[in-house]
């Protein structure tokens, strides 16, 4: 009678010496998600370029008591800077300005 340990020791996967494919599909696994990975970015590089140096401007919200009215762009350079509020790194932002 076998017991637990001798069915789980045993080999069920037959000969692994014959065949040998892992090695050249797991070449081919890797080279094929290099190559889908390289032509991934250059499409999105592509896309970016495609994209303007600047977006128009947003109208104004036409509801000042929405609660989203007073978010401001910080991209857009007019926000107002404050310069107390220490930086993610733990340093003091200096700004010119």
């Amino acid at each position: 009678m076998l017991t637990a340990a001798q069915v789980l020791a045993e080999n069920n996967f037959g000969d692994t010496r014959t065949g040998g494919l892992a090695g050249p599909m797991g070449l081919f696994l890797i080279l094929l998600l290099a190559t889908a990975t390289i032509l991934l970015i250059r499409n999105m590089n592509a896309r970016l370029r495609r994209l303007p140096d600047r977006f128009p401007q947003q109208s104004a919200p036409t509801d000042p008591t929405r609660a989203d009215a007073a978010v401001v762009d910080p991209t857009d350079g007019t926000g107002g800077r404050d310069s107390s509020t220490p930086a993610p790194n733990g340093h003091q932002q200096h700004l010119n300005g």
